[in-house]
């Protein structure tokens, strides 16, 4: 009874008050591009019949998730720098860490998805319309979604299962684990260690899938004997890894620290995959490949 009642204070990116406007202004840009890249893609591979394809099947989905968790959190951030309102619920700031661990975790196993999608391409192309079929992609992607939402709801009684107090402002500009459970009046260690483990667990377990699959890709497009398709393939690869660095790095930096080493460090990192991989996501995997310049002529 009392929690529904609790108001938390998002204190943002930064207090400063000439920064705000150029901030806003900033990370709106980035929204509407986030936007229009991610929901582009999705429109473009539900109405071209040529990118029917796993690959760009889970790249939809995958736009999904982007679209997704980025509409939780940016808005909000938008309207503390706009309007000053800085205030929001404790439904609201459930609500809000609950959404972004769905889609945030999703999308961790998408993209080891995808990378089992470009390992099988490559390295056994005999075996590719058997391994990913139809079915295989909508179980992989269903798994996603379902460890997703389990995980998620572990996540979220651990961090809002305790008891606030104090001054009731999270030091950041989206309720997140950490600076929510620095607000409790209970221990949370069990809280923390829990939400460590399982972090560790879909982080670590889905990005070291993506390693071994991206450097048997790597082995193989070594191997090849013509120079411009090495080349190409390796560009192809090297951006890919790169998104999928940013992404992993910044998040595992962020929930895989101790708690004592949280500090005003990891407002930058959660920028990186909250705001800046969502919109480099479209560009990288998409809109530099030959079949989606091709659909999107048509």
């Amino acid at each position: 009874g009392n929690h529904t009642e609790l108001k938390f204070i998002l204190l943002g990116i930064t207090d400063t008050p000439w920064a705000q406007a150029p901030l806003f202004m900033l990370f709106l840009l980035i929204y509407v591009v986030t936007l229009a890249g991610n929901i582009g893609l999705m429109v473009l591979v539900w109405v071209a019949p040529s990118l029917h394809t796993p690959m760009y099947f889970f790249l939809a989905h995958l736009s999904l998730a982007d679209v997704c968790y980025s509409t939780v959190i940016s808005p909000k951030m938008l309207a503390a720098l706009l309007f000053g309102d800085k205030t929001i619920s404790w439904a609201g700031c459930v609500t809000q860490f609950h959404l972004f661990a769905v889609f945030a975790t999703a999308e961790c196993h998408l993209l080891a998805a995808m990378a089992y999608d470009r390992h099988v391409a490559v390295c056994h192309p005999l075996r590719y319309v058997t391994a990913v079929s139809p079915r295989a992609c909508w179980q992989l992607v269903a798994w996603s979604y379902l460890v997703a939402s389990l995980s998620a709801l572990i996540y979220t009684g651990c961090t809002f299962g305790g008891s606030f107090c104090g001054p009731r402002r999270v030091d950041h500009f989206f309720c997140d684990a950490g600076p929510v459970l620095r607000l409790a009046c209970s221990d949370t260690r069990g809280s923390e260690a829990a939400i460590f483990a399982l972090a560790a667990a879909n982080g670590l377990g889905t990005s070291l899938a993506v390693l071994l699959s991206y450097g048997r890709v790597l082995r193989a497009v070594l191997g090849m004997r013509s120079a411009p398709g090495r080349a190409r393939a390796f560009r192809t690869c090297a951006s890919h890894l790169a998104s999928v660095c940013v992404f992993y790095g910044t998040l595992l930096f962020m929930y895989l620290q101790p708690a004592c080493r949280h500090g005003s460090r990891d407002k930058v990192a959660s920028v990186f995959y909250t705001v800046v991989s969502p919109v480099l996501n479209p560009f990288i995997y998409s809109l530099r490949n030959k079949e989606v310049k091709a659909a999107l002529g048509k």
